[in-house]
């Protein structure tokens, strides 16, 4: 699956996005750490989701998009 969001906070190994299909807030945890406050970014993940609050995805690519 993939989700189009943008980056609103940012913590050692997951990064708070707001997703843009549904204004929700979600995890994604990553090893990744090049990425700012703002950025637009495309997540692919396996198509899992935890029911937590809020929910969280583990990111098998983000990739950063130039909109």
């Amino acid at each position: 699956m993939t989700m189009c969001a943008t980056v609103i906070g940012i913590e050692n190994g997951r990064l708070l996005v707001l997703d843009n299909a549904t204004e929700q807030e979600v995890i994604v945890k990553t090893r990744c750490n090049k990425f700012d406050e703002g950025d637009k970014v495309r997540i692919i993940y396996n198509g899992i989701m935890t029911l937590s609050l809020p929910p969280q995805i583990t990111a098998g690519r983000i990739i950063k998009c130039c909109d």
